[in-house]
């Protein structure tokens, strides 16, 4: 008997555009995954050879890397962050749209000559990679969250984090300065399970090629 198709989805903001998608694939998750307020991590689905797992969107990348689950969705921040080399990205699922951003407090002078800077973020490698083609050492102070109070409290000069309408900087007194790169959710797939389960998980991305044509047409 195969081994069931772990499918690894992010918590959080995407599901609304995730949803329509999911059902034109044909995969309906079982009550209760699109309640936030649930608390199960695991989901069983229409397909008995396919379950859900609802994990932190950076954890959805070790998963399907790692083998504990064969195919996710993931935004494409998170895998230039890590690069794994186990993954496959094969669809661009045109939902989660967002940017990965530098901001600083509105008051910050425009223009800063030192070669040094203190940043907040999840993001170490994609920040000091981005500060390093413009000649600046990044120092990057991990946060997993509340980054926007870095900058006041003294922690960094800098935050890099992922914006979508901008309310929330501009809440805490932020601005945006610099986007170091555009963000979408993307289709991933284990490199290795891809080579023994074929069948199934080619199905399954090509049904998720096509949701996404669908959708562009409508």
């Amino acid at each position: 008997m195969q081994r069931p198709i772990t499918l690894a989805i992010p918590k959080g903001r995407i599901y609304e555009e995730l949803k329509p998608l999911m059902k034109s694939v044909g995969i309906e998750p079982e009550p209760g995954f699109f309640d936030s307020s649930n608390r199960a991590l695991q989901f069983a689905t229409n397909r008995p050879d396919l379950s859900i797992i609802r994990v932190r969107s950076f954890d959805v990348a070790t998963f399907v890397a790692r083998g504990g689950a064969q195919i996710g969705v993931v935004g494409s921040d998170v895998l230039e962050e890590f690069d794994y080399q186990g993954l496959y990205a094969p669809v661009n699922l045109d939902i989660g749209h967002c940017r990965l951003s530098i901001a600083e407090p509105v008051d910050a002078p425009p223009v800063r000559l030192h070669t040094h800077r203190r940043v907040a973020t999840k993001y170490p490698n994609l920040t000091k990679a981005w500060f390093a083609q413009r000649g600046i050492q990044a120092e990057c102070i991990k946060l997993n969250g509340a980054m926007e109070l870095a900058p006041g409290l003294g922690l960094a000069e800098q935050i890099v984090d992922l914006v979508s309408t901008g309310n929330t900087l501009k809440a805490n007194h932020l601005r945006e300065s610099d986007v170091i790169m555009q963000v979408s959710s993307r289709l991933i797939v284990s490199r290795s399970a891809l080579k023994t389960d074929s069948t199934r998980l080619n199905e399954l991305i090509a049904a998720f090629e096509t949701a996404v044509g669908h959708a562009d047409a409508a």
